[in-house]
């Protein structure tokens, strides 16, 4: 298992919650629920769905068909630019929410992060790799230091983060991804997203986007939340994580191989790498947030060693709530754009 880590070590749940307020504000401020509009199921387009509940407003239904669990009705794209562009929690969120903790995040998660993406990728040591919504840059600034002749591209729409991208002297596209326009030859050999995908109004929008700007037989890397995992279902709408309209996509290892492949993909590896599912649940437990059932205090009570375990467990056998995904491309497909 990989190397062991607490909530704690990479965010303050005091600071998590006044973000969590804020985005409730927010969402009061700029989101009309009557200019919501209903969709299909976002992974495989079915139109059986099950209400779940509501947060902030939002409803969100789980897909019969496939198991997504989504926001629907959502707001439009407009809409939710909007609230990226005027949310006051969005500037607390980078400043009081993830700066304060960027070098634990950078040991812990992009450290990992940057080894196996040169283990499993050692081919593109000299090729074009891009990592949309780059945000401080640090996985492409801990690349650099492993392949340093690599092409490194940051693509990233926040002015922000651009900037701070720019200081690092990495090359950046200031765009939103699906407007960027590449040429043949500037095509990418790997893509990576990593904590986007839940975010997206319109996840086949995105991934259409990849297939075309990728290289034919060139790798997307998606690391996201995955609906179906320990913590999610156990703490359901009371997850803090469950915060629309920040995270408005919950998809699953399944529903991602649907639509991947209807985009042009074949998956390679589907996994569930995540170290926090049982420390989030214990947790929120502990704060008085959610009463677990009887068998799971059990499990709060037991020993280190138990708990690991457990971590483990749900890890390796593809129930954490966190899921990377990494996909070839095959073929090409059509772009799409919002209606």
């Amino acid at each position: 298992m990989g190397q062991k880590m607490k909530e704690s070590d990479i965010r303050d749940n005091k600071v998590f919650d006044q973000y969590v307020e804020l985005v409730a504000k927010d969402v009061e401020k700029i989101f009309k629920r009557e200019q919501f509009g209903r969709t299909p199921c976002p992974a495989c387009g079915g139109t059986a769905f099950q209400d779940e509940f509501d947060k902030n407003g939002f409803t969100y239904v789980t897909c019969n068909d496939c198991g997504t669990l989504f926001c629907n009705p959502r707001p439009s794209a407009k809409q939710l630019d909007d609230f990226y562009s005027r949310a006051d929690s969005g500037r607390f969120f980078a400043e009081s929410f993830f700066q304060p903790f960027a070098e634990a995040r950078r040991e812990k998660i992009f450290l990992p992060r940057v080894r196996e993406v040169a283990e499993k990728f050692p081919q593109y040591s000299q090729g074009r790799i891009g990592d949309i919504g780059a945000g401080y840059g640090i996985f492409l600034e801990e690349l650099r230091k492993v392949w340093s002749e690599a092409e490194l591209i940051a693509i990233e729409p926040s002015e922000d983060m651009i900037k701070i991208c720019q200081e690092k002297q990495l090359c950046t596209i200031p765009q939103m991804f699906e407007d960027i326009v590449v040429k043949a030859e500037e095509q990418f050999d790997l893509l990576c997203s990593f904590e986007l995908f839940e975010h997206l109004g319109n996840p086949e929008i995105f991934i259409r986007k990849c297939n075309s700007v990728l290289k034919r037989g060139g790798y997307l890397l998606v690391t996201t939340l995955n609906g179906l995992g320990f913590d999610l279902q156990i703490l359901w709408g009371n997850h803090k994580n469950v915060n629309p309209p920040v995270h408005l996509n919950f998809f699953n290892p399944g529903s991602m191989e649907i639509l991947l492949n209807q985009c042009g993909f074949e998956v390679v590896e589907a996994k569930t790498p995540g170290r926090l599912d049982w420390d989030i649940v214990e947790e929120t437990h502990k704060r008085g947030e959610v009463k677990l059932e009887r068998f799971w205090q059990q499990i709060v009570g037991a020993d280190t060693k138990v708990k690991d375990e457990l971590q483990e467990w749900i890890s390796q056998n593809g129930f954490s709530s966190h899921m990377q995904i990494i996909a070839r491309k095959v073929k090409d497909v059509g772009t799409k754009t919002c209606e």
